[in-house]
């Protein structure tokens, strides 16, 4: 008799289906944002550190240019100081190919200054100031031929130097913009997505009774009924 109790609870415990909770509704916040969190700091480990460098160059007026001469030459040059004809001037000294130096170069100027600003980028500090101060130097020279005609003169006023730390975000860096951005991508997909359904709409869509439970309360016309018999007795 008891193993066959036995049994019975045995089978009664196997037999039952185990149910699962399910997953609150703001579960794809904190799981976008463990994502971003991972790829962020993934990103800033294996990214290799990159390194800038910047050289500045001015624009000089002789003595019968005006200084707002000066100033629109400067702008000029800045356009042209990543060039092709500027870069193969470079290329030697930056001992890279002239496709590569375009990606690796850039150029900015101010509208108050007779400033060029030349920034070199690359994975080596020492490369990184060497591009900046050979495309300096390019500038300069390319432009300085045509001095007498233009009454401006580009000259160097600071030179490049190796990099002591990268430009590119550290490890941590990556991995809170990374944490910042998969929650911004949950929170949207919790607004995005269609609210959940009521368990009674959707058996009513799937074509399943449901069943609904009211107070029993009498009909208007059976309260009447009972008055009026009452009142006969």
């Amino acid at each position: 008799m008891a193993d066959s109790a036995d049994q019975k609870k045995s089978d009664h415990r196997s037999g039952r289906k185990l149910r699962l909770l399910p997953p609150p509704a703001w579960w794809p916040l904190p799981a976008c944002a463990l994502l971003g969190l991972a790829a962020g700091g993934a990103y800033g480990v294996l990214k290799a550190p990159e390194y800038a460098a910047t050289s500045y160059v001015v624009a000089v007026p002789n003595e019968t240019t005006e200084p707002a001469t000066a100033l629109g030459f400067a702008q000029a040059y800045g356009r042209i100081a990543t060039s092709s004809s500027t870069l193969a001037y470079a290329q030697p000294r930056a001992g890279i190919g002239a496709q590569q130096l375009r990606t690796q170069v850039r150029a900015e100027t101010s509208p108050d200054s007779p400033m060029i600003a030349i920034t070199g980028t690359s994975r080596s500090a020492s490369e990184a100031a060497d591009i900046a101060n050979a495309v300096a130097d390019a500038l300069s020279l390319s432009s300085n031929q045509a001095a007498k005609n233009t009454g401006v003169q580009l000259l160097l006023f600071n030179q490049a130097v190796a990099p002591t730390e990268p430009v590119s975000p550290s490890a941590a860096v990556s991995a809170a913009v990374g944490l910042c951005a998969g929650g911004l991508l949950g929170g949207l997909w919790l607004l995005a997505r269609p609210a959940r359904r009521r368990p009674g709409a959707q058996e009513a869509e799937e074509g399943r009774p449901v069943v609904e439970e009211y107070a029993s309360l009498p009909a208007q016309g059976e309260h009447s009924e009972t008055k009026e018999k009452e009142s006969v007795r």
